[in-house]
Parts: C-alpha cells; structure tokens; sequence
C-alpha cells in the first residue's frame, strides 16, 4: 500500500479533494478498458476452476506478467499498467492500460487474445463472446476463495434477487474516461448515464440461459438490473457537482472492509458512520483513503465515479466489437460532448428509467424520448463519427478511429443486435454449441 492509500480521512473535503485529483488536463485525456470473458471445458462446457485458472497464470508468468497472490494463493497477475484477474465464478478479467486512442486500445486487446491462444489450446479449454454464461446453472459455478466474494455472496443477495447471477454468470466490457473539470464530469457523467438504454440495445449479446432461450437480448442487462447496489444514480438526474457524488457514495452501507490480511463483513453501517468513527466493531477508527476507493468499487451502478467515470453497460462480446464499444463513447465522450450534451440535457427522468427497464428485452425497439433507439443510434453513430474524425487519431495506415464503428454500423443497417443474430442461429441448429470456439479463430489484420 503506497503512502497516499493510507492516508487517513478526517472529512469529507479529503474525498471530494479526491475526485478533483482526477481531473487531467485536456491533452492528457485517457481510454481504459476492462473485458471480462467466460472459460469453459471444451468437452463439457462447465466453467473452468482455481486450479486451471491457476495453470493459465503459471505460463502467463512466464510472459513477464507478475504474480499477485493473497494468503498465498495466486488470484492474479500483473504487468505496467495491465492487470489479470478473475470474478467469483473465476471469469476472467483483463484491465488494459489507460490509452489516447482507441487504435491502442483495440491492439492492446488483439495481443493478450493472442497470448491465450495457445494456452488455452494446451489445456483443452476455451471461450465464448457471450455476456451470460449459457450453459450452466449458478449451482455449478466453482466460486472463487477470495475473501471478499465470500461476504458478497452472503450480503449481496439481500438487496436484489439476481446478485449472484450478477456475480457468478455475466461478462461485460466496462469504458474508462478522463474528466478536464468538476463540470466537464457532469456532462459525461450525464450522458453516459441517459445513453445506458440505448448502450444496453446497441450491444445485446446475453440472449440465452441454460441452454434455451431467455426471453432477454441483454439477459446480463436484466440481470444486473436486479442486483443489489446497482440500476441508474438517482442524482445523475439532478445538477451534480463531486461533493453531491460524494454524498451519495458515503451513505451506501460497507460491504466488506479489509484491514491487513483481515476482512470484516457488514454490519449495515455506511461508508459516513465510519468517517465519523462510529463504525460498532472499529469504535473511533476513521478510514484511509484506501478503505475509500475500496468503497468506490462496491457500487455496482452502471456508471459510476472514481477518478475516472466508469461506463459499464456493455455486454462483452467478440474481439471487433471490443473495439467498436470504446470508439463509439470515444467519439461522443471525447469528439462530440457539447453537440452530445445538447440532444440529451432535457430527457426527462421518467423516460430513460422506462427506456432502460424495457432495452434488455424490446433492444433497438425500445421507445425514448418518442424516438425508437434505433433512431437514436443512427443520430449518435453520426456524432460518434464526427467526433472521431475531429480527434484525428491516425493508426499506421494513416486510417483515423472511425474504422472501428463498423460492428455498430452494420447493426444500425440491418437493424439487427447481435443477440438477435444469436437467437436466429439457434432457431436453425436447436443447440448452442456454435457459441464457443469462435474467439481461437481470432486473427488481428492491423485494419
């Protein structure tokens, strides 16, 4: 833990003082991006365990990524600004490096697909671009020994029927982005929020559960909407500033706090109990700025604040539409903001929370703002477009970030998700074993 992480928090202006420590200057604006993944036996299609887990690690060791290990077990790996690790049910997570464009991102991506080619070649298992595990039930899902997913697995379900599905069954690709001020982060705070329908529609890819049909697109996206912790901020509705963000994150209740080696599991006090050293079981400890961040990332909203708004609505899906999902955003988030804030500043409350309720199931057919969000898509992919093409980031073909937008351009054509494509496939073959394989057949062309 480096000196700042300990730091101990005596008010909350330390933790506003912390959002606004995120601020970057405009030229020093960032990309990360997070793929989860499913890794299935090849023979069966049960998910895989520690110890294969544990296999895959040992060979990446032998690439130059770094062992990271807690009571001694290897739970992950890391290497410069990357980072391996694994979900509950040991879905498998890369968090990629922060980029200035998304030719970076979307080759950051292609080589660690090519590093586990082979491996998982050698062990006999292999993956799907699939946002909700399609075969097994939650029963049969190996749960991983970290300590604080065994307190999420006893606490989480309190709050929302479908956490451990959330926890144990879904994938997805989570955008990190940069905010230049305390109002530039409300703007893209915004519109990543109001966008979430249309983001859930666009990248349905989750439309089956144990082997049949769902009734869902973006079953993940029900999922995660019955997930304790999780849905819409109330506040992204309202005028937002750090401090009201703040507000709202230090009154949800700890979920687990981790002092040392030792976690302590909740009591139903909040993140503000503590700050005021009242928490029952640390009477008149007061956080670290670790404890804080650590409280950060157990809100499981689909747009959420750290340094960097987090946006993670989207279904994981095949290597090309890893790139498309962070080039569209990209090219709204970072291109077009002002033109992007302008269509969406006066949606009203009531219509995207309706929107967002009915996207999983109805997708691009989905009614906001008397608009279907096929429309919607056809108006944002326009001003994702252009937003790129004003940043002018050049590959070396000389080709700028607007080649990556075709996965959501033939969706807009054909008016058709992916998930729907899924769904036809099934009605042909009546199985699902099309589902795997397809990313070992992977090849990156340079575009």
């Amino acid at each position: 833990m480096n000196k700042k992480s300990s730091l101990l928090i005596e008010n909350k202006s330390q933790l506003i003082q912390y959002l606004t420590d995120g601020i970057k200057k405009d030229n020093h604006l960032r990309i990360g991006v997070e793929h989860e993944k499913f890794i299935f036996n090849k023979d069966n299609f049960k998910r895989i365990d520690y110890d294969q887990i544990k296999n895959v690690f040992e060979i990446l060791k032998n690439k130059g990524w770094e062992p990271q290990l807690e009571k001694n077990k290897l739970i992950g790996l890391k290497r410069k600004n990357q980072k391996i690790t694994t979900e509950p049910g040991f879905q498998y997570e890369l968090s990629g490096a922060p980029f200035k464009n998304i030719h970076s991102v979307c080759s950051e991506n292609s080589n660690h697909f090519n590093e586990l080619k082979e491996i998982f070649k050698s062990f006999n298992i292999t993956t799907s671009s699939i946002a909700y595990d399609p075969f097994n039930k939650l029963t049969d899902i190996p749960k991983s020994s970290k300590e604080r997913y065994k307190i999420m697995t006893i606490e989480m379900p309190k709050g929302g029927k479908l956490s451990l599905d959330m926890m144990y069954k879904t994938a997805g690709i989570q955008i990190n982005y940069d905010y230049i001020s305390e109002k530039d982060f409300e703007k893209k705070f915004k519109i990543s929020n109001y966008l979430v329908p249309l983001t859930i529609a666009l990248f349905a890819n989750s439309p089956f559960s144990e082997n049949k049909l769902s009734g869902y697109l973006s079953y993940r996206g029900k999922v995660w909407q019955e997930t304790n912790r999780g849905g819409i901020m109330p506040i992204t509705f309202e005028p937002l500033n750090f401090e009201k963000y703040i507000d709202h994150a230090i009154h949800y209740p700890i979920l687990f706090l981790k002092k040392g080696e030792k976690y302590h599991s909740p009591n139903g006090q909040t993140f503000n109990d503590y700050l005021n050293g009242n928490l029952n079981f640390l009477k008149g400890v007061k956080p670290t700025l670790e404890d804080f961040e650590n409280h950060l990332g157990t809100i499981f909203t689909e747009v959420r604040l750290k340094q960097v708004i987090e946006l993670r609505s989207l279904d994981t899906c095949n290597f090309g539409c890893i790139c498309n999902g962070p080039a569209f955003f990209t090219g709204l988030i970072y291109g077009s903001l002002e033109e992007t804030y302008e269509i969406i500043k006066n949606w009203k409350k009531e219509e995207v929370m309706e929107a967002y309720f009915n996207a999983p199931k109805k997708g691009l057919n989905t009614l906001l703002n008397n608009k279907k969000l096929i429309d919607w898509g056809r108006i944002f992919l326009d001003l994702s477009k252009k937003g790129l093409e004003k940043r002018d980031e050049i590959n070396k073909s000389g080709k700028n970030e607007t080649i990556y937008l075709k996965h959501i351009e033939e969706i807009i054509e054909n008016k058709k998700t992916r998930a729907e494509m899924l769904v036809e496939q099934y009605n042909k073959v009546k199985n699902l074993d099309f589902l795997v394989n397809h990313d070992e057949n992977f090849s990156y062309s340079g575009f």
